[in-house]
């Protein structure tokens, strides 16, 4: 069985939301492994945050590394999903992936300031529950 891959793009803000969506996803399917810049954060050992000397880190080795992970994850996945309200990072991984031709699946919230480019999402949603049931019927993902 294939698996099926997903990438998450979002700010930091919405760390637990990140969490919490990957876990529904890969408890719910057989087959679906997902990917994030936290779970990236989580492995590197950046769990705490970023560091005092961001533009430092930024230019590092690591820097590199999470750069690395985060651009190449958001234009090889399967499907990405894009967290609102998204910060400045996650709109250039939504930038590649659109580029990339990877359908991108948005779930809004209150308030999201972007503008003519949410036109590079194939599907919005307002609840979770329609964005799961949507990558259910859409993708070859295999319920549990």
């Amino acid at each position: 069985m294939e698996v099926f891959k997903i990438y998450i793009a979002t700010s930091w803000k919405n760390q637990h939301a990140v969490e919490l969506l990957t876990d529904l996803l890969e408890t719910r399917f057989t087959n679906v492994e997902v990917k994030s810049f936290v779970r990236n954060a989580n492995e590197e050992n950046l769990r705490d945050g970023k560091p005092e000397d961001l533009s430092t880190w930024i230019w590092s080795e690591k820097g590199q590394k999470s750069f690395d992970y985060d651009s190449y994850w958001a234009g090889h996945s399967d499907l990405v999903i894009a967290i609102s309200n998204l910060g400045m990072d996650s709109c250039v991984e939504i930038g590649i992936a659109y580029a990339s031709k990877v359908p991108i699946f948005v779930l809004h919230a209150k308030g999201e300031n972007i503008g003519l480019m949410r036109r590079c999402f194939e599907s919005s949603f307002y609840e979770y529950t329609e964005l799961i049931k949507n990558i259910k019927i859409n993708f070859p993902v295999v319920p549990k």
